[in-house]
């Protein structure tokens, strides 16, 4: 820009310098931009544009905390700005912010409350910081602005599941289900929930469907394996876990369970073979060690089984959040 542009720019204010700014931006002239934005707060520090225009340059440059303290200030010059809160909240959840960013993201929502893609944003973060009733209460208030999206009904099931109400979650599957009875995941989740409820039976069918909707989904077989084996029928087992292990074979669930229906069927040189690819893939899960021990030990081999449940019970005390399911906790006021 000419030292005359500028001038005239300076004579007509920050407005004027914010739209040169903007157009130096749009050039891919960042720091030219950056200048005048910040000339135009020296002439008006409560200047809107220039505020955020500032923060949002700097979160596209990965500059996150520099970001949200510009578009901090730009709240709290229009805090009814949906744009600034929710960037504001993205800039937040890059340096790991998670509740910096959920108190933007709910100023944001004050601005917009029927953004359901916000709102699905947010009971998934929720739920990452186990916030687990206000992850369902959002997403179920998502699910009601669009009962048609089937996607919504998969994030609800999920909070009500974090939060322990499996009654809950049994009825949205349900919903699902009735509204898309042909989609692998209703189905599923329908067969998931039964399987909680210790109805093996009434969920083998929803699993035998889920499976035929989709040939890639993998968790439907692992499923029908825990249901057989619990029937005792240790080979139909065994080929179940097999069939999820082709889908993902990086599956450690699956993997100890074929070897659960290895060794009822005797095969235990077999289930240790498989439970030592399973440490060999999951190298820090203790619950492969553990099984192993116990397969060693049943072959006579005590010392290797020693040495097994050794490292189980050391990498049980590395990560001792692994041996408690998570506690849902309230959402800090500040």
């Amino acid at each position: 820009m000419t030292e005359l542009l500028l001038a005239l720019a300076l004579l007509q204010g920050p407005d004027a310098l914010s739209a040169q700014a903007g157009e130096l931006a749009q050039a891919g002239r960042f720091d030219e931009a950056a200048g005048l934005w910040r000339k135009a707060l020296e002439a008006a520090p409560g200047h809107f544009p220039s505020l955020f225009n500032l923060g949002f340059l700097a979160y596209n440059q990965q500059r996150d905390g520099e970001a949200a303290e510009w578009l901090r200030r730009a709240a709290k010059v229009n805090p009814k700005d949906f744009n600034t809160q929710y960037v504001m909240g993205m800039a937040h959840l890059r340096r790991g912010e998670s509740d910096a960013a959920l108190r933007a993201w709910r100023a944001a929502l004050a601005v917009q409350p029927g953004n359901r893609k916000l709102m699905q944003v947010m009971s998934v973060e929720y739920s990452k910081g186990r916030y687990f009733e206000e992850a369902a209460r959002m997403a179920e208030a998502a699910l009601r602005l669009a009962p048609e999206e089937e996607a919504l009904y998969y994030v609800a099931i999920k909070a009500r599941q974090d939060a322990g109400q499996h009654d809950q979650a049994y009825a949205l599957a349900r919903r699902a289900l009735e509204k898309f009875p042909g989609a692998a995941r209703a189905n599923f989740e329908t067969g998931f929930h039964l399987h909680k409820l210790g109805r093996w039976d009434e969920a083998m069918a929803y699993f035998d469907r889920a499976a035929a909707a989709d040939p890639a989904y993998e968790e439907p077989h692992y499923f029908r394996g825990d249901v057989l084996l619990r029937r005792e029928e240790g080979a139909a087992a065994e080929s179940a876990f097999r069939e999820a292990l082709r889908r993902r074979e990086r599956y450690t669930a699956a993997r100890l369970g074929l070897a659960r229906a290895l060794q009822a069927q005797g095969k235990l040189e077999d289930a240790a073979t498989e439970l030592r690819e399973a440490a060999r893939q999951d190298p820090e899960n203790p619950q492969p060690y553990l099984q192993l021990s116990q397969v060693l030990f049943r072959m006579g081999k005590r010392e290797e089984a020693r040495e097994a449940k050794e490292t189980s019970q050391r990498l049980r005390q590395a990560r001792p959040e692994a041996l408690n399911v998570p506690q849902a906790r309230p959402f800090p006021a500040q």
